[in-house]
């Protein structure tokens, strides 16, 4: 097995699970983006063949905590993509953000199982994607606790049986605030989710709901459901992860604790179950599960992915790119909370050429991915 992003919540997650049970795997590659240190002391402990840290800056750090261990150090793009092309039966992809586009894609032509936790893969290159997937026969298993619940819910049952697919949300840590104390917001408040432990791109996705924006269109081309089959609800508890709604009525909620161990143990066990002791859900310690819709004015990134949905070309390419840009400013102090998605939107707006764009290689959606990028900068002033 392989991980790319070792050194991530994700990959940090997966290698607690390996560490269970050491001697049922084989570590082939590990790759981190910055944290040399880190990556050195996972990839030691796990007995892996070749560590790769993504930026050149951070070699020497590495090559110098790996020293006597025997394992292979490398760094940069190449190395990454070398990496995720070393023959392994399961591939955790977890790199953040469109910089695990072409990693992903090169695990993905091994034609074995690869764990999808980069939802930028299917957001920016969604139909491309698929169609490797479908090209080599890939297994491809998602690792959002979202997609991962739908799978389980939907796996036996007919395509033409299935009604509607809710996603649920928890709202974030601002799901009880008004719009004045959001506009107000610090990143230090954003990153405090309630329920999750993750990274902090995905922790403000999680705060503007963004996140739940782009699993709509990963759930589009992962399980090939049109847009109007697609819904979010808002559950503040994260036990109830996704909602099958069945022609005759019937409902089926996949359920577990929030924690991402449970859908990666999923799909590193695919078709079997492993045993994760410390993970069992006592609902009546719950006690009370809620649900809600969630408020249009508040979260205005969901009624943008569903505009995405609807627009189709490439605008998953540009929301996914704006966003990033977007969060990253905020993260700096350089653009208020609610001004996130307002950067989005007029990335959108201004881009009608770049989503009409139909492209057919990785090249052709990173030059998207990069003009929309060079835009939303362009407008980060005026929103901010």
């Amino acid at each position: 097995m392989t991980v790319l992003g070792a050194t991530g919540s994700i990959g940090e997650s997966t290698l607690d699970l390996v560490g269970r049970d050491p001697d049922a795997y084989e570590v082939i590659a590990l790759t981190g983006c910055k944290n040399a240190t880190r990556l050195a002391e996972l990839a030691i402990k796990h007995r892996a063949k070749l560590a790769v840290v993504a930026d050149p800056d951070c070699y020497a750090d590495l090559q110098e905590a790996l020293v006597g261990s025997g394992i292979a150090a490398a760094s940069g793009e190449k190395a990454l993509l070398e990496a995720a092309s070393r023959p392994a039966d399961w591939i955790m992809a977890a790199i953040v953000g469109a910089a695990g586009l072409k990693p992903t894609l090169r695990a993905v032509k091994q034609g074995t199982a690869t764990a999808l936790a980069n939802k930028e893969c299917l957001v920016s290159a969604g139909a491309l994607f698929m169609d490797e997937v479908a090209r080599h026969d890939t297994t491809l298993l998602p690792v959002d606790s979202e997609h991962s619940a739908a799978l389980q819910a939907m796996t036996g049952t007919p395509p033409e049986s299935i009604d509607r697919v809710c996603l649920t949300a928890s709202g974030g840590p601002f799901r009880t605030w008004d719009l004045q104390q959001m506009a107000d917001a610090e990143p230090a408040q954003a990153l405090k989710h309630p329920n999750w432990s993750m990274g902090a791109k995905v922790t403000i996705d999680s705060a503007t709901l963004m996140n739940k924006g782009l699993e709509l269109l990963e759930a589009h081309h992962l399980f090939a459901l049109a847009p109007k089959k697609l819904d979010v609800l808002v559950h503040p508890q994260s036990i109830v992860h996704c909602l099958v709604y069945m022609r005759d009525g019937a409902v089926l909620a996949q359920m577990s604790c929030p924690d991402m161990r449970t859908p990666i143990a999923y799909s590193l066990a695919w078709p079997n179950r492993m045993n994760v002791p410390d993970m069992r859900l006592d609902l009546a310690k719950v006690g009370t599960l809620t649900f809600e819709s969630p408020d249009p004015e508040k979260f205005p990134a969901l009624r943008l992915a569903k505009e995405v949905l609807a627009a189709g070309g490439s605008a998953g390419t540009v929301l996914n790119a704006a966003n990033e840009v977007a969060v990253e400013a905020f993260l700096d102090n350089r653009l208020g909370f609610l001004a996130i998605a307002g950067l989005v939107e007029t990335t959108l707006a201004g881009s009608p050429d770049l989503i009409a764009l139909s492209p057919q290689t990785v090249g052709e959606i990173l030059e998207i991915d990069e003009e929309a990028r060079r835009r939303a900068r362009v407008s980060l002033p005026r929103i901010a």
